[in-house]
């Protein structure tokens, strides 16, 4: 299986409110960076969809290094919390709904595809890959200001 790298981040002003999300798929010598936004929305589901959105570029199933500074997703994928929602339809282990489903159903979909490896990376601080998701994050939500 060949080894990406994935660096995510979402970013949203206001919450909810304009955001945007982006990502930087490292493989080998080949880098791509991509990013989007909502005119609505939130953090949370802006760094869903980063996530989501690199995954689903890759058209085979990889090894895949994922980077990303939200704990949301990171835990949520790494302690197994997104699957226990799912088996639990959707509720929480408090019995609240858990939020975002639709985004959650569609990554946990990516994962199934893909071996992933979960590394959190402290936010604004010295990876310069992370640094470039914000940067192109901010870019994206500031277009529905």
């Amino acid at each position: 299986m060949k080894t990406v790298t994935i660096y995510t981040d979402g970013a949203c002003s206001g919450n909810p409110g304009p955001g945007g999300w982006g990502a930087v798929l490292l493989y080998g010598e080949h880098r791509r960076e991509l990013s989007g936004g909502e005119a609505n929305t939130t953090n949370n589901r802006m760094e869903l969809t980063a996530v989501i959105s690199a995954l689903a570029l890759l058209k085979e199933p990889c090894e895949v290094e994922l980077w990303s500074d939200s704990k949301y997703v990171i835990d949520g994928l790494s302690k197994g919390w997104a699957r226990g929602w799912q088996k639990r339809g959707w509720v929480k282990s408090d019995k609240k709904p858990a939020l975002n489903p639709d985004l959650w159903e569609r990554l946990l979909e990516l994962t199934d595809r893909h071996s992933l490896h979960y590394h959190w990376v402290k936010g604004h601080a010295d990876t310069p890959e992370n640094n470039r998701c914000d940067e192109l994050a901010v870019a994206e939500s500031r277009k529905f200001r």
